[in-house]
């Protein structure tokens, strides 16, 4: 049975890629005329030795002594250049569908939800586009070559080896060099492209990787389409640098292929004379040679054409089972679209199991617009995960969620996204420019807008005094600004994009003293006039909000104000009193007090 479904599964496979393939029919016809081309060239390769003997070496014709060098010079130059037309064509082809592959692979993750990106490494999602599309463009490139034309060669040619003589070896020893005279041209503008490739593949991985480690930002601020554009400008130019490669590949086989043809004609010129002369007989070194040059190499392609296919096949099973994962979050035809405006966010009876773990048990919590509430408690209690439901990061498994008493199931993903802003505890940052990460959720924003922004999150000063300013690359998630001021760059983002939902998470908890307390006054300014959940670890920079809930062990426990909780005595007063006694020890191992 298992058997019979892997088999099933191959089969399936080979439909999906034929269905590709068919997709460059042109070309493929093209390249199989070239096929056909360069085997019946092969064979008349090998036709040749016989006149050759014959009409020089027989019968000493000092006519076909000069036609025939001449004829087998043409035919390797047709043989070259249908060649080089098989061998691009069919690259050409490959490297089209793998493009296609990438660009269907890479829409694809960026669809999935984030439970998706829990269940599969990004290492291993990055090695799907990159390394298994890679084995599928060799299957496709050249096994089927090999196949198509190696075989046809292989039949026409396969009485010739029986006239193979190793003492020929010695005087082919002095042909075989001039076929790879240009080696060095050819190797070195090819290490020059494959250096470009490399490059370009690492710039393509440094995008997935930032893509696929930012994917809550991405999808936060609706920008799927953006990435993918991105993605589609690194692929096209791999693609071009790849197809150079390829020519340079196709086109050194032919060259020196021609030019070990013309050592050929030189030999039979000199053998024929040698034997007009009386001085040689060189029969059998033809029949050496065409065995040589014309059987070793298909015949050693052929070995390995199994391998090949074997291992595309596997990678092409691989690539297609991301492909058919199904999206956990879906939305409904018939949905609405949110418009801008202040909005209510109400949890009713919301409950939420991650694979067996049930993490939220029967939420109910009603947030008017405008209002500002904390939401408090243990590490794993399940903060993180309810204020993830609101934005769809994951879905609710009971209950629902309202946004102005519309379930958020009923409206378009972008839409509900579009009025939501995130602020992290880990700053998301990209590496572009101060300004186009500012501006990420809102590419249409002005210049003076984004100025606007940068002073509201208090980030202005400190981007002045950057070298290049708001044109500064800041590098890979930020890494060249300091831990406050990637995160109040997070708040100009945030606070461009104008979103009347905000969610804050842990947005201070990692900054220093000095650096809070600038981040905390761009919050302040962020916060204003939007319906904002303030996830907290320091208790003591939340008494500001209009409502503070305490979750613990994936229920809402208690709520309340500031001055009611610490009053209540419950688990709020407990994690209050924790960290001031923390706080307080804290400062006397400081010298403090």
């Amino acid at each position: 049975m298992k058997k019979e479904t892997e088999i099933a599964l191959l089969l399936k496979t080979y439909k999906r890629l034929l269905e590709l393939v068919k997709t460059q029919w042109l070309r493929l016809v093209a390249a199989m005329i070239c096929m056909i081309m360069v085997a019946f060239l092969t064979s008349a390769t090998a036709y040749l030795v016989k006149p050759v003997l014959d009409e020089i070496f027989f019968k000493k014709d000092i006519r076909m002594l000069w036609l025939l060098p001449l004829a087998i010079i043409a035919l390797y130059l047709v043989k070259g250049v249908c060649y080089f037309g098989q061998n691009y064509l069919m690259n050409f082809v490959g490297h089209s569908i793998i493009k296609r592959l990438r660009d269907s692979l890479y829409f694809h993750i960026q669809k999935m939800p984030l439970t998706f990106f829990h269940r599969n490494e990004t290492g291993v999602l990055m090695a799907r586009i990159t390394n298994d599309v890679n084995i599928v463009k060799g299957m496709v490139s050249h096994a089927v070559t090999g196949v198509l034309k190696d075989l046809f060669t292989i039949i026409g040619l396969a009485g010739v080896i029986f006239y193979r003589d190793w003492k020929l070896a010695i005087i082919a020893s002095f042909v075989f060099p001039l076929a790879f005279v240009p080696i060095v041209k050819f190797g070195t503008k090819l290490r020059n492209l494959s250096t470009l490739c490399q490059e370009a593949i690492a710039s393509m991985n440094t995008l997935l990787h930032e893509t696929f480690t930012g994917s809550r930002i991405v999808k936060a601020f609706c920008m799927e389409d953006y990435e993918n554009r991105r993605f589609f400008e690194k692929t096209s130019n791999l693609f071009r640098l790849e197809m150079k490669a390829v020519a340079v590949r196709a086109i050194s086989s032919p060259v020196m292929e021609l030019l070990g043809g013309i050592g050929i004609a030189f030999i039979i010129w000199y053998g024929g004379y040698k034997v007009i002369t009386g001085a040689s007989t060189p029969g059998t070194f033809f029949s050496f040679m065409a065995a040589l040059l014309m059987l070793y190499e298909p015949i050693k392609k052929m070995s390995g054409l199994n391998n090949t296919i074997q291992e595309g096949l596997a990678a092409a099973v691989r690539i297609y089972n991301i492909l058919d994962t199904e999206s956990d979050i879906e939305e409904k035809r018939d949905a609405i679209e949110l418009r801008p405006k202040s909005f209510s966010v109400t949890f009713r009876g919301v409950s939420f199991k991650y694979e067996d773990q049930m993490v939220l048990k029967h939420i109910n919590l009603e947030v008017k617009d405008g209002e500002i509430i904390a939401i408090v408690g243990t590490s794993g209690g399940g903060k993180t995960t309810l204020v993830n439901l609101i934005p769809r990061f994951y879905d609710v498994s009971e209950g629902a969620i309202l946004i102005d008493g519309v379930d958020i199931r009923n409206v378009t993903l972008a839409s509900l996204r579009g009025q939501i802003g995130i602020v992290t505890q880990d700053p998301i940052l990209f590496n572009d420019t101060v300004r186009n990460n500012i501006a990420y959720g809102n590419q249409t924003a002005s210049e003076e807008d984004i100025i606007k922004a940068a002073k509201a999150a208090y980030a202005y000063d400190f981007i002045q005094g950057f070298p290049a300013g708001f044109d500064t690359m800041i590098g890979e998630l930020g890494a060249r600004l300091s831990g406050g001021e990637k995160q109040r760059i997070c708040i100009a983002r945030a606070i461009l994009k104008n979103a009347p939902i905000l969610i804050l998470d842990e947005a201070t908890s990692s900054l220093d003293t000095e650096s809070e307390l600038a981040v905390q006054m761009a919050l302040e300014n962020l916060m204003k006039g939007r319906t904002t959940f303030v996830i907290a670890h320091r208790l003591s920079t939340i008494r500001y909000v209009d409502r503070i809930v305490v979750i613990e062990d994936g229920r809402i426990v208690e709520e309340g104000t500031h001055e009611d909780l610490m009053n209540l005595g419950g688990v709020y007063h407990k994690l209050y009193e924790m960290q001031f006694e923390n706080s307080e020890t804290g400062n006397r191992r400081n010298g403090g007090y």
